[in-house]
């Protein structure tokens, strides 16, 4: 005989809610659509759902996210770098509280280096025919971040090797839920042929038909939920071998449209709204925000970093304050809308030879145009730098810290956002000795900096 079993798969939706109800209506139907074929059906996501730059997952800390995630009836997911580091220890602790589905998650320990209770390393997963699909969960090595924050993130490739002794006895086939990104998936596929399925994330890398590698069959969606995959498999239930296997995407603006989808999409974004509308300030005057010239909102949240990092001096790019504010009451939805990125405050420790390097490097009229994807920005541009206790003499060579010439021998503390230590502007960042403030944001220190001047 033989068994037909499906497996949809979505990552890194990122929070992108205007492309759900088509995805949630369409793996509705299909799950529907397999039982009534009495095929079997899976549902997995891969990580990222959540992302804090929407104001519902803002303002249901995520676990609005989970809500969608049960009412499609996923069977179970893995954790992106979006639910492990942007909450608190407590907040992810709890997330997955009201969850009905598993949480897979085989490198992720607690502070007593134990499994967290609302996660298990791997599930079986058991046919009509008894056929079992082992399903394990991976999730990015972000140890600077997990670490301030209370957890213990574990290597990946080791936990991989050491549940995999556990498992494989006990599975027909192997699935991994991988938010590693597409090189570790390659490498997994290369030294661990026992994989017969990864699903990948956070490289957001795309495969149409899926991607064959030493036996290893590699699934991808991309972002946003620009995709929905689907893998099909055809085995053989006498022998329990795979007798066929195939890999698609289906593309979401090309999914049915789902009724009401506008006013659903309107009301998640209401709803938060209405979660974050608490006044946090009251400002006695408007507060402007440029990207290409001076302005006071960039300004402040420069120097609400230093102060709350008790740095020698801060930069940032003014690109991160999307808006301005006006006089009156300030929400925390206002603040959030002006700051929705996900980005920490970070502190560096450079020699001053160094320092002077990077802060010559913000002044590159190139960089302050530069379009910003990624990285915890949720805006569009970088825009100009904004300084505190940094100042420019008749030239670019001359820059002077708290009214001082910079010692090339000393050593000086920078405060910045967490964006700019992953070496993609400023190599010197990502080499550098670094402290990250976690779990604020950058929208905290703006919040407790205008509660300051506004003698709060």
């Amino acid at each position: 005989m033989k068994e037909t079993i499906h497996i949809y798969h979505t990552n890194d939706l990122h929070s992108h809610f205007e492309n759900w109800p088509r995805i949630r209506d369409f793996l509705k139907l299909r799950k529907q659509w397999h039982k009534d074929a009495d095929d079997e059906v899976f549902m997995f996501d891969i990580g990222d759902h959540i992302d804090r730059w929407h104001p519902y997952s803002e303002g249901t800390l995520g676990k609005g996210n989970v809500e969608m995630l049960n009412e499609v009836g996923y069977d179970a997911v893995t954790i992106g770098n979006n639910e492990g580091i942007t909450f608190s220890y407590e907040e992810l602790d709890s997330l997955y509280e009201n969850a009905e589905f598993d949480v897979l998650l085989a490198n992720l320990y607690t502070k007593d280096h134990k499994l967290p209770s609302w996660a298990k390393p791997y599930q079986l997963y058991e046919t009509k025919s008894g056929y079992k699909l082992g399903v394990l969960g991976l999730t990015a090595h972000f140890a600077p971040f997990y670490k301030p924050l209370g957890w213990n993130i574990y290597s990946p490739m080791d936990q991989l090797s050491f549940w995999l002794k556990e498992l494989q006895p006990q599975a027909d086939m192997i699935v991994l839920l991988s938010h590693l990104g597409i090189r570790d998936d390659e490498w997994i596929a290369g030294k661990f042929p026992e994989v017969d399925i990864i699903l990948g994330a956070h490289t957001h890398h795309i495969f149409h038909e899926g991607k064959e590698m030493n036996g290893t069959l590699m699934g991808a969606g991309g972002k946003h939920g620009n995709y929905v995959g689907h893998i099909m498999l055809e085995l053989d239930t006498e022998s329990k071998k795979i007798i066929s296997r195939k890999a698609q995407l289906y593309e979401q603006d090309r999914l049915p449209v789902s009724e009401n989808e506008e006013k659903q999409i309107k009301e998640w974004h209401d709803k938060g709204q209405e979660l974050l509308n608490d006044t946090v300030v009251v400002l006695k005057k408007d507060m402007e925000s440029d990207w290409f010239k001076p302005s006071i909102l960039p300004q402040l949240l420069s120097d609400g970093l230093m102060e709350w990092c008790e740095a020698d001096c801060a930069f940032l790019n003014a690109g991160l304050v999307l808006e301005g504010l006006p006089k009156g009451e300030v929400s925390r939805f206002d603040i959030h809308r002006i700051l929705p990125h996900p980005i920490n405050p970070c502190v560096i420790k450079l020699k001053g030879s160094e320092l002077k390097e990077v802060i010559k490097a913000t002044r590159d009229e190139e960089l302050h145009h530069l379009q910003v994807k990624g990285l915890g920005f949720r805006g569009k541009i970088m825009g100009e730098f904004v300084y505190s206790s940094i100042s420019f003499g008749k030239d670019i060579q001359h820059i002077s810290i708290n009214g001082e010439q910079i010692d090339p021998n000393k050593t000086y503390q920078l405060a910045t956002t967490d964006m700019f230590t992953f070496g993609h502007f400023f190599p010197e960042l990502n080499r550098a000795e670094k402290h990250y403030y976690m779990p604020e944001f950058l929208r905290d220190v703006l919040t407790w900096k205008l509660k300051t001047v506004n003698g709060l």
